[in-house]
């Protein structure tokens, strides 16, 4: 019997020994077989997490960022310990004491999947094995998956300390709203930093690695509460939190962001505008959008916040006049349904999924709205941010008689004369509010994004240093940069490159350029350029070719100098890369951008220096490296402690020089003349010397204004983004004048401004500017101007040219001006009668024709 015993008892414990056996040799054979083929864990160490790329202003103050996913890197000495123990209580409360698995927790795993019958499946999975499935695994629930899992695990926990593993995992864990890593969430859901979190804050965050989409602050907020306070109880039975400090916390609602109750990080940001939007396009091209999106770039931009404000306003109400002079009535295109119409709280929520600009300040903000019923002569709205009152808020008649309605076949309906003429229940319009002299409200007052479009940038002539750019009426209704992206003809405003070659080439301003009649067979027929004013003006120093923008002068003298020659300056100035050589070209026929040009003008104001233009000083990688500077100009004295009083720095500029200094200030006082009395007298006129240039294209396309001050350039052009007429009245001087102006008049009262320097190398000569003809030092009058001359050469006046062309036997040489002839003192002393004055007719920017 004992034997029996003993035996049965033996076999029993073979039995055992062979299936643990059998079973530790399936097991090491199946994490064998697994362990082949795993991923290295090394580049661990070498962790270099997307990161968002931040845009700070030149004060340093942070406008924009963009990234695939929200993440900001945090070391793990820098995470409270708060943090960390949420996180530890929630996901794995024994993870600094197991070898990067917990065998307890998979086996409670197993039997509560057991006992569900397979419908409660989780997976026990210990912080560092979500690390391993995180970087180096998928994330499906297969066996084969977690043994790696546990494998790789097992590993990487010899390889790196426990703050490193837990460092990677609060830098990468996926916390919702996309936001990855902690910081970032705390950031998203409560506008703090890390270590402002209360311990219910911290036990939110820790709520969210077990499903993001189930925990949502809003749509499941019962739920996210009873997995925070989870968390919570977990941080108190770890001894994380003492008893006190737990049924305070529990006892704190859900707050968040989401939910109002904090503001967003967002407010404190400017909206988007086509500045930052613009670094982000040239560096995902420098760069590579994976790399900029993920690089953790910090961008010093050079945009002047206070300028760029300056500049879309001047470009807004530009735009906006333009539009409301024409009176035609579009409105947003958009409508609400009129269920939707039938609560409050529907119709703000219809309203806010609407695509709208809601970015526009003229000169009050511009608000989204909903037509909600129509009077007799009124049209009550309701309006996003602005609570409802017991009058409501309304349309009157007054506010709507500027307007026609487009009606079908492009047809327009009579003026409207109350708001029911334009406007329907439903439709969706923008508004802002009217204000009297004291600020007090009077009125809502309808208002439209303006068909016609347009863009305007600013620049230091001696930087390049972009410190406005504002590429159309509203980013948020079109993204698309006009000033960097949009292929124009600019007209006028390309005629001071074809002077530059001319200046260049031995002329000078006083030479005479006829004024006539051409007629050049082209393979499209006979082409008859003519001046805006129709008329012809005969022998005309280039001088008042350019101040007055004449057409045929221009034409002549680049056939004069030849279209080769021309073609290379604007290559050389940057204005195209490869410029067709066809006459009409000279006229500003061939399109380029806005940046190029006002980029191009500011070599001319500079003295003739290469400038490249740029909206970024300084890019830091993710280690504050400096990984791109644009000024790399010599400090001599930065390194110097003291300078003497009055004494700055020495700067020595390492530009190229793309035109002769002398040439470039002869063709500056010749823009100054453009606006001091040529096409833009009278709508330019700051306090400080200022030079430009005018353009309009045929029939008035595209109209431009560029101009520069000693320090600053500006430019701004206008037309409609599928190019057509603006109609007779639009000019360069007209419409984008204006805009320039009230930028400039901002930007000198703070950057100031003074005369243009004069090169050494020539001296002045005193000249008649409508004949040429030389006269005395101490000539005066409106008809004299003091040109510059380069030393050595002896200006030969009374010289003419005409560009070789043949006159039309049918056309006049000039145009009889009946005004009689001047009498001015010649350099000999004696008096002379010098040739009638021009009659200029239309003041015009010329432009193609």
């Amino acid at each position: 019997m004992l034997r029996f015993i003993f035996s049965f008892f033996g076999a029993i414990f073979s039995f055992v020994t062979l299936g643990i056996f059998i079973v530790a040799l399936l097991v090491g054979g199946i994490f064998w077989m697994y362990s082949r083929d795993l991923p290295s864990y090394a580049a661990l160490a070498q962790y270099k997490p997307p990161t968002i790329s931040r845009i700070y202003s030149g004060e340093g103050q942070m406008i924009d960022e963009f990234a695939q996913e929200r993440r900001l890197f945090t070391p793990s000495n820098e995470i409270p310990d708060l943090v960390k123990e949420a996180f530890i209580s929630a996901e794995d409360k024994n993870f600094y004491t197991h070898k990067g698995y917990d065998l307890g927790g998979i086996a409670k795993a197993g039997l509560d999947a057991i006992r569900s019958g397979g419908k409660n499946v989780r997976g026990a999975s210990t912080i560092t094995q979500q690390v391993m499935k995180n970087f180096l695994l998928s994330g499906d629930r297969q066996a084969e998956r977690k043994i790696k899992e546990i494998i790789l695990a097992a590993r990487v926990e010899h390889a790196l300390s426990k703050d490193q593993i837990l460092e990677l995992y609060l830098n990468e864990i996926f916390l919702g709203q996309n936001s990855y890593g902690v910081t970032a969430a705390a950031q998203t859901y409560f506008n703090k930093t890390l270590s402002e979190l209360a311990p219910h804050e911290a036990a939110f965050l820790a709520s969210m690695p077990k499903a993001p989409s189930d925990f949502h602050p809003v749509r499941n907020k019962v739920r996210l509460k009873q997995r925070r306070d989870y968390v919570l109880r977990e941080m108190r039975e770890n001894g994380y939190i003492d008893q006190a400090t737990y049924e305070h916390e529990v006892a704190q609602p859900v707050r968040s962001v989401q939910n109002g109750d904090f503001p967003s990080f967002k407010s404190n940001l400017p909206p988007r505008d086509y500045f930052t939007d613009e670094i982000r396009r040239q560096l995902s091209q420098n760069f590579g959008e994976g790399e900029f999106f993920t690089g953790g770039f910090a961008v010093r931009a050079t945009v002047d916040r206070e300028m760029q404000v300056d500049a879309a306003h001047a470009l807004r109400v530009q735009l906006e006049n333009y539009d409301r002079n024409r009176g035609i009535w579009r409105g947003t295109g958009k409508t609400i349904p009129a269920e939707e119409l039938k609560s409050e709280a529907a119709w703000r929520a219809a309203l806010a999924a609407l695509e709208l600009p809601r970015d526009v300040d003229l000169p009050t903000h511009w608000y989204p709205a909903v037509v909600l019923s129509i009077g007799k002569s009124d049209a009550r709205i309701g309006i996003e941010e602005v609570p409802e009152d017991k009058d409501g808020h309304w349309i009157p008649a007054q506010d709507v008689q500027w307007a026609r309605k487009r009606l079908g076949g492009g047809r327009l309906s009579a003026k409207a004369k109350v708001a029911g003429d334009l406007l329907s229940v439903g439709d969706v319009v923008l508004v802002r509010q009217i204000t009297d002299k004291n600020g007090e409200f009077v009125r809502w007052s309808l208002r439209q994004v303006p068909e016609v479009q347009g863009a305007f940038m600013a620049m230091d002539v001696n930087t390049g240093r972009v410190i406005a750019m504002q590429g159309g009426f509203s980013y948020q209704d079109s993204v698309f940069n006009r000033a960097t992206q949009a292929m124009r003809q600019p007209g006028s405003s390309f005629k001071p490159f074809v002077y530059a070659a001319a200046l260049d080439s031995g002329y000078s301003p006083a030479t005479i350029v006829v004024d006539a009649p051409i007629e050049i067979n082209t393979p499209q027929g006979l082409w008859r350029p003519r001046n805006s004013s129709n008329k012809f003006y005969g022998p005309t120093p280039l001088r008042t070719g350019i101040e007055m923008s004449r057409n045929l002068m221009t034409i002549r003298l680049a056939q004069e100098v030849g279209m080769p020659t021309v073609a290379s300056y604007a290559e050389r100035f940057g204005v195209y890369d490869e410029m067709g050589q066809y006459l009409a070209n000279s006229l500003g026929a061939e399109e380029t951008t806005l940046y190029r040009m006002v980029a191009a003008y500011a070599m001319f104001a500079n003295g003739g220096e290469r400038v490249e233009p740029t909206l970024v000083d300084r890019i830091q990688d993710r280690y504050g490296k400096t990984i791109y500077r644009h000024d790399k100009r010599d400090c001599v004295d930065c390194e110097v402690r003291m300078l003497p009083a009055g004494e700055g720095p020495d700067i020595v500029s390492n530009r190229s020089r793309v035109i002769d200094a002398i040439t470039a200030y002869q063709l500056t006082s010749m823009m100054k003349g453009v606006v001091e009395r040529g096409t833009a007298a009278g709508v330019v006129k700051l306090p400080v010397p200022t030079a430009g240039k005018t353009g309009t294209t045929n029939d008035a396309r595209d109209v431009w204004f560029i101009g520069f001050t000693s320090n600053v350039v500006a430019g701004c052009y206008i037309g409609f983004d599928t190019p057509r007429p603006l109609g007779r009245s639009a000019y360069g001087s007209s419409m984008c004048g204006p805009v320039f102006q009230e930028f400039m008049e901002q930007a000198v009262k703070k950057f100031g401004g003074g005369p243009f320097d004069v090169p050494p190398g020539g001296h002045f000569i005193k000249i008649d500017r409508y004949s040429g003809a030389r006269l005395s030092d101490d000539a005066s009058g409106p008809n004299v101007v003091a040109e510059y001359f380069r030393d050595g050469e002896e200006p030969i006046f009374g010289l003419t040219y005409d560009g070789g062309f043949a006159m039309g036997s049918n056309l006049p040489l000039v145009d009889e001006v009946k005004s009689a002839g001047r009498q001015v003192t010649t350099s000999t002393g004696e008096k002379a009668v010098v040739g009638p004055k021009a009659d200029f007719g239309t003041v015009s920017s010329g432009g193609l024709y």
